[in-house]
């Protein structure tokens, strides 16, 4: 069973920037890819950022790229997501996730396990 545990979330204002980290225990991370995906109030939770297990290969949402930055260290059993140029509409709580295989995904049903979430509130 692998436990995820989320922190870094916090306010902010727009333009700023947040660092989010995910610690792992359990399992073998660095067999696990991991994903950040995020929900805000009234909708669906939506994809974020995806790497796959040795951190060579990441894919992102339209809606970030260029902005975030999900990275790994397998020596650590963490993930951490790079936040910066934050908008308003970024804003929702963030959920680190993993998987039992090496290859990254943005689908929400590939992940096995999942974090209880950390708050990112963007506002002036």
């Amino acid at each position: 069973q692998v436990q995820l545990v989320e922190s870094g979330g916090g306010l902010v204002q727009p333009g700023g920037s947040l660092r989010l980290s995910c610690a792992a225990s359990g399992g073998t991370f660095s067999r696990y890819a991991m994903g950040w995906f995020r929900q805000a109030p009234g909708k669906e939770r939506e994809f974020v950022a995806t790497i796959n297990s040795n951190g060579g290969r990441t894919f992102y949402a339209d809606s970030v790229k260029g902005r975030f930055t999900i990275s790994r260290d397998n020596a650590k059993n963490a993930v951490y997501l790079q936040m910066n140029s934050l908008k308003p509409e970024d804003t929702a709580v963030y959920y680190c996730a993993s998987k039992r295989d090496i290859y990254y995904s943005r689908y929400y049903s590939s992940y096995d396990y999942w974090g209880q979430g950390t708050q990112v509130t963007v506002s002036s």
